[in-house]
């Protein structure tokens, strides 16, 4: 029989290049935030006060200037997540269909070589200029910066999920996205965790040998790095050109998913785990208040089991999950999730029992989020999977962004143990109606 865990996927030539370029890749998304808030705090809220720029900016935006430096960083590091995620949302669907246009590789690797080139002009948005709204000219040309960087993301993230089901047999799928998964969760964790010191050690490094900016050098590696991995793939795609309308080949994304309600079903359990886990950031705050020895300030710390819970929980899927059946292993996933939500609640206040559930409900995000993604690549025809991923992506980002906005709200309403009682319910009920009791 042949061999379906991790070492049999990292054996294969290809998929390992992949894999580097997407550690790269990933690990450069997440340095750049970094940046972008090590450049606000650099320059342009140098002072606890923020200076005169900023109170400019406050007046003629007819808001409050925030009182401490932190909240000052705060609000401008908030037009940069806003201009992150707007590509996300709206290019998605679009950013799919271009990526079944072209070959994939090509595709990949041009993302990732566009994106060295592009963070090469962060530094001159340093340089004196005129101001706008009481900003320099800098700070909005790294709003625009940053708009293009995402949407080059949105066409390299279909592509390289849609490689993966080039790369890979069928009964290798459930090990290599628990490996993606895995490396998704870690590069999350290093790139926001070590970014900073990264580029404080290179800035000082050069400093010393008289380079001045040794902090701009690690983006243009890193997503360098990404493109020369993905450009040792040697199998790739082919793909034939369309000549049909955008309209339509989005629709034809959306027809697949009609004509597969498994796949649809499929795409509701993912939207509905990163609706979770978006809402789980947004009441990890309160949650962490609860907590005699966390506090609201270190609401990081049960996100961070989480993580941890989800690693865990891919690696198991990878070595053990084949033979239990991909619907078992859903239902299963999202009965731990339900059960944890249910439990956070009644245990509120006990630190042990909180990072141990939070432990728990990463797994079984794991557990759930692993098998649907291989249950999409799987049964998405070749010809639409770029389509497929890309509507998958832009789902999965109003998913993220969604609860972010609404979770808060609810929570200073009604508390927040209602609100993970409801959260409990909904993904208790979709367990039940994962019927692991059939055989599919």
């Amino acid at each position: 029989m042949k061999d379906t865990g991790v070492a049999a996927v990292l054996a294969d030539h290809d998929f390992r290049w992949l894999w580097l370029g997407q550690i790269c890749s990933q690990l450069a998304d997440k340095f750049y935030i970094v940046l972008m808030v090590f450049l606000i705090a650099q320059h342009w809220v140098s002072t606890p006060a923020g200076g005169p720029a900023l109170a400019g900016a406050a007046a003629a935006l007819r808001v409050d200037l925030p009182e401490t430096r932190a909240q000052l960083i705060t609000l401008l590091a908030t037009g940069i997540y806003v201009a992150n995620t707007l590509p996300a949302v709206f290019l998605g669907a679009v950013a799919g269909v271009w990526a079944d246009r072209w070959p994939k590789r090509r595709v990949m690797v041009a993302s990732n070589g566009l994106r060295a080139l592009l963070v090469l002009l962060v530094p001159l948005s340093l340089l004196d200029g005129p101001l706008w709204l009481g900003l320099s000219w800098g700070y909005w040309a790294l709003l625009v910066l940053t708009l293009v960087e995402s949407s080059l993301t949105q066409v390299f993230t279909p592509a390289e999920q849609a490689a993966i089901t080039n790369l890979v047999p069928p009964s290798q799928l459930l090990a290599a996205n628990s490996v993606y998964q895995t490396t998704s969760m870690a590069t999350t964790i290093v790139g926001f965790a070590l970014g900073e010191p990264i580029l404080r050690l290179l800035d000082g490094a050069l400093t010393r040998v008289g380079v001045n900016g040794g902090e701009f050098l690690l983006l243009p590696l890193c997503y360098l790095a990404a493109a020369l991995a993905i450009s040792r793939v040697r199998r790739h795609d082919v793909p034939r050109r369309r000549q049909r309308s955008l309209r339509r080949e989005l629709w034809e994304g959306v027809g697949v998913l009609r004509q597969r309600p498994r796949l649809a079903w499929a795409m509701f359990q993912l939207v509905l785990l990163y609706s979770l886990l978006a809402a789980l950031t947004v009441l990890a705050i309160s949650l962490a208040a609860a907590v005699p020895g966390l506090g609201p300030t270190r609401f990081g710390v049960p996100l961070a089991m989480s993580a941890l819970g989800l690693a865990v929980g891919a690696l198991a899927v990878a070595q053990l999950g084949q033979p239990i059946g991909r619907h078992r292993l859903a239902a299963a996933g999202l009965a731990l999730i339900g059960w944890s939500l249910l439990l956070l609640g009644r245990l509120l206040g006990s630190l042990p029992f909180t990072l141990l559930l939070c432990a728990v409900l990463g797994v079984g995000a794991a557990l759930l989020a692993i098998p649907t993604q291989t249950t999409i690549q799987e049964g998405t025809p070749r010809s639409q999977r770029g389509k497929v991923f890309g509507l998958q992506n832009n789902l999965i980002n109003i998913a993220l962004s969604l609860p972010l906005v609404l979770a808060g709200a609810t929570v200073s309403r009604w508390g927040l143990l209602p609100v993970l009682q409801t959260l409990a319910g909904v993904t208790l009920l979709a367990a039940v109606a994962e019927r692991p009791w059939r055989r599919w």
